[in-house]
């Protein structure tokens, strides 16, 4: 039969104190325990072999120091070469720095490939002091939801919700570093710079067409922009071609290898003939197929493990300050990429 497990009163009773007092010492409260009094305490323990509950202990500060981390499509890592990898290695690393642990919420339900934050999804959040969101498939009117609930999250990635509604985040500056991917192209004497991005309501997506719009209007120079949902890569350097176009830039970057080697079906070299530049992860796996290996592809590296690190931290910040004055809103610098994708166009 297995031993009776000690508590807080067998402790208490060996010391010769209340539980109260040995909840003191557990919780380092020396100021309100005197030496002797807490050194019996400390005997009793190691004499019974009395071991804290850490969940009731944390319990009874009112946190229990468990983050949240929910996902809206699976982004368990399969390799260092998964996009979402960077992200979950900053928020574990920054939940160590805080001594909290994390809880991975995979219950919720799925529909059409996406999980649901809604009925009992929610309320399984509860056990949490606050989590951390990521995920490109997000329901906007969920996050309404829970703002209103008043439960603690943090987004990773700018997202604008309806109304008023103050969501926090933390996101990458893709507007200043299109616009700096674009200045690449200028500096080099390109007149004719196209961007190919799926034209949607994604936030990604709009800052990076805002950054590319701002630039080439800066410079005095007309955007040429396409949705290439629908066109193949051979199509995609079709309207290249047709546009006169010497570059192109990419808002999504698994695109790059089926196009160059599209290009280079037609003859045409990048970037000598073409100018191609990735906004984002200029290293990540392209299409299946495409030669690609060494290719040192221009563009910008987003900082996923500082944005994963910066969402936790403003996390925590928020669950101990809920109505204080921490900037809700950040947006950290992207690192251009100058690569070898981009060079100086083809005279006509």
């Amino acid at each position: 039969m297995a031993a009776k497990r000690a508590t807080q009163a067998d402790v208490a009773r060996m010391a010769g104190v209340s539980q109260a007092t040995v909840s003191l010492v557990l919780n380092a409260e020396p100021d309100r325990v005197g030496p002797e009094t807490r050194q019996r305490v400390l005997d009793a323990i190691s004499k019974t072999g009395y071991s804290a509950n850490p969940l009731a202990q944390r319990l009874a500060r009112g946190r229990n120091q468990i983050i949240g981390v929910f996902t809206y499509e699976p982004v368990f890592p399969q390799g260092n070469g998964d996009f979402y990898h960077p992200f979950l290695v900053g928020i574990e690393r920054e939940a160590e720095r805080w001594g909290s642990d994390l809880l991975l919420f995979t219950s919720a339900p799925v529909e059409n490939g996406r999980r649901r934050l809604s009925g009992k999804a929610r309320a399984h959040l509860g056990v949490t002091d606050g989590c951390v969101l990521l995920g490109r498939a997000e329901d906007k009117q969920e996050l309404v939801h829970l703002l209103d609930d008043g439960f603690p999250f943090v987004f990773v990635g700018r997202r604008e919700l309806p109304g008023s509604a103050d969501l926090p985040y933390v996101g990458a500056d893709y507007v200043q570093a299109t616009n700096d991917v674009v200045g690449l192209f200028l500096e080099q004497g390109h007149e004719r710079i196209g961007f190919v991005g799926e034209l949607s309501d994604r936030e990604s997506i709009i800052d990076r067409l805002t950054g590319y719009r701002t630039a080439m209007r800066a410079a005095g120079l007309r955007p040429t922009s396409f949705d290439p949902a629908e066109l193949t890569a051979d199509e995609i350097v079709d309207v290249a071609v047709e546009h006169h176009l010497t570059g192109l830039v990419l808002a999504e970057a698994y695109r790059a290898g089926s196009i160059r080697a599209a290009a280079a079906a037609r003859g045409l070299t990048v970037p000598r003939d073409l100018s191609i530049a990735v906004l984002g992860q200029p290293d990540v796996p392209v299409e299946a197929g495409a030669d690609d290996a060494g290719v040192a592809w221009s563009g910008f590296r987003i900082p996923r493990e500082e944005m994963g690190e910066q969402a936790l931290s403003l996390l925590v910040e928020l669950i101990e300050d809920p109505s204080g004055t921490t900037d809700r809103h950040r947006l950290l610098p992207c690192v251009v990429e100058p690569g070898q994708t981009v060079s100086a166009p083809r005279p006509r």
